[in-house]
């Protein structure tokens, strides 16, 4: 794998995430109470012997850049780093990234200096674990030009995502990027060839992107010279070279999560916690995820009731229940509380308690769950101050709000409390 080099796109401004991605890149985001969306391409290239990485980026990376340099330092006998390309205003190039496409064309003038024979593209917000030397060997083995990684998915899912044709061999002989309507039902196919049931593939017969690409290093180069109008990778790019090279597939049948909506980000976090078996797990030996190591002490335990949950080191948590719920490092949860079906991202630092004290004399609200507090279906963003006999249930079942000014969004019926929110005792949302 020294002739390939990785780049993972870091995405846009990620409103479908937001407020999530208020203060913070898309790929920054914390996942599964101790980790972040970056950490899971990253973890598959380093475990696939890939360890050439660039991370494109252009909003609100700071705290990305921060924890990279944090988490991923290699030894300089072995070589190989994981790096933020920013996006940048040039006097050639005034523009930033207007997408996929255009965001790896920005960089050609570096990215093309490499002696590598493939580029390996992958996005910053799936959950999933591959070895990318199978798909690269694929790419190699049928001496394609372009190699998508796809998976078969339901008609429900269909509509979200680029729809593939391919014949005997694999090769792709149409693209539909969301296609509706008659246009949908054009494009199933029998995915028993893929090794599903006949079930199955009754139940999934489309083959869908996944959005990772393996692309001949020349191709990459001529493709994004050539179609200097193209901003997408999956809507022109990836369209425009099934008529005209030799695009096969690789066929990806395991679980994989697109994590880059509100809804689906707490689906997949909470799913985490399922018994006896999550659809994802991170106890995999042979192929750990990484992330930054905090050197924080065991969690603190008083009392309480734990039922299917996860909780991440360096916790205190007094007297309280918590169900079907994912913990974050640091978080501090006070006597009385109910945690149901919600994720708390904790903290990033502790409040010592003399600070703590002088704020409980001061009638101020430390950081943490304050006492006899009630959250359920929501998604507490770190740092956040919930004071006593507060109520964050959606109590009239709203779908959609903003209420920033008040230190919370609703997305999807989902409660999003912002990072370092303030929420008085005895709020009822």
């Amino acid at each position: 794998m020294k002739k390939v080099l990785a780049i993972i796109l870091g995405g846009g401004a990620g409103t479908r995430l937001y407020p999530l991605t208020k203060r913070r890149a898309k790929p920054a985001v914390p996942l599964a109470g101790k980790y972040r969306l970056i950490d899971i391409p990253v973890s598959n290239c380093i475990n696939s012997e890939l360890t050439n990485i660039y991370v494109l980026t252009q909003f609100n990376s700071a705290s990305l850049n921060r924890h990279i340099a944090r988490t991923y330092a290699f030894s300089g006998l072995t070589g190989g780093f994981v790096e933020v390309l920013a996006a940048q205003q040039t006097p050639e190039n005034p523009n930033w990234f207007q997408g996929t496409a255009d965001a790896v064309r920005q960089y050609l003038w570096m990215l093309s200096d490499w002696d590598v024979e493939q580029f390996v593209i992958l996005s910053g917000d799936h959950l999933y674990r591959m070895d990318y030397r199978l798909f690269v060997q694929r790419h190699r083995d049928t001496n394609a030009d372009i190699t998508l990684s796809v998976i078969p998915v339901d008609e429900q899912s269909a509509t979200g995502f680029g729809l593939i044709k391919i014949d005997d061999s694999g090769k792709v002989i149409d693209f539909q990027e969301k296609p509706q309507g008659d246009a949908l039902k054009a494009m199933q196919v029998d995915t028993t060839r893929f090794g599903l049931s006949a079930e199955e593939a009754h139940r999934k017969p489309y083959t869908a992107s996944m959005g990772i690409y393996v692309f001949n290093r020349q191709v990459l180069i001529d493709l994004l010279q050539q179609m200097d109008e193209a901003t997408d990778f999956g809507k022109e790019i990836i369209p425009a070279a099934a008529r005209t090279h030799h695009v096969q597939t690789y066929v990806f049948n395991s679980y994989w999560e697109d994590i880059g909506t509100i809804g689906s980000f707490y689906d997949a976090n909470l799913a985490l916690t399922q018994q006896p078996l999550p659809p994802f797990s991170f106890y995999d030996e042979e192929a750990p995820i990484y992330t930054r190591p905090r050197y924080l002490p065991p969690t603190k335990l008083l009392s309480c009731n734990i039922t299917e949950s996860i909780v991440s080191e360096g916790c205190i948590l007094k007297e309280c229940q918590i169900h079907h719920s994912v913990l974050g490092v640091r978080s501090r949860v006070e006597s009385g509380c109910v945690i149901d079906h919600s994720l708390l991202m904790g903290s990033d630092f502790y409040q010592p308690l003399s600070e703590r004290a002088v704020m409980a004399d001061e009638k101020k609200i430390p950081i943490g769950i304050g006492s006899n507090s009630i959250i359920r279906r929501a998604i507490v963003d770190k740092n956040a101050c919930i004071g006593r006999d507060v109520k964050i249930i959606n109590k009239d079942r709203v779908e959609e709000s903003n209420r920033e000014e008040q230190g919370f969004y609703i997305r999807s019926g989902i409660v999003v409390v912002l990072k370092n929110a303030l929420i008085p005792d005895g709020t009822v949302i």
